[in-house]
């Protein structure tokens, strides 16, 4: 993809992050992503489409853009945010072009999942 092609869209996710190991676990458990470790301070999330980062640098749950993750089968992914330790922050409801429903992982932050179905 050229530089071009990159313009205006969103490159990179990080979140800071209290535990490093536990983020890597709630995030691979509830979504697959995979992850490649940079020291003890800083980690690399992979969905398979966009890449972003774990730090413990700076204050957690600082808030910031809601982040909002595709799904498939928004019931299934429901199930996995709550087996990885994920709290339901708004249950899935219909909004214009599907359903959603928001969680906050184990530091507070709040994303969305959301499924045309």
């Amino acid at each position: 993809m050229s530089s071009k092609e990159n313009d205006r869209r969103i490159d990179y996710i990080e979140f800071n992050v209290s535990d490093i190991a536990a983020s890597k676990a709630f995030y691979g458990g509830a979504f697959g992503w995979t992850f490649t470790d940079y020291g003890p301070e800083y980690c690399e999330f992979a969905d398979g489409r966009l890449t972003g980062g774990f730090t413990t640098l700076g204050p957690v749950g600082s808030g910031g853009p809601l982040v909002i993750i595709y799904a498939d089968r928004i019931e299934d992914a429901q199930a996995r945010v709550e087996a990885a330790g994920g709290k339901i922050v708004k249950p899935i409801f219909p909004f214009p072009g599907g359903r959603r429903f928001h969680f906050s992982d184990p530091d507070g932050y709040e994303l969305a999942v959301w499924s045309a179905q």
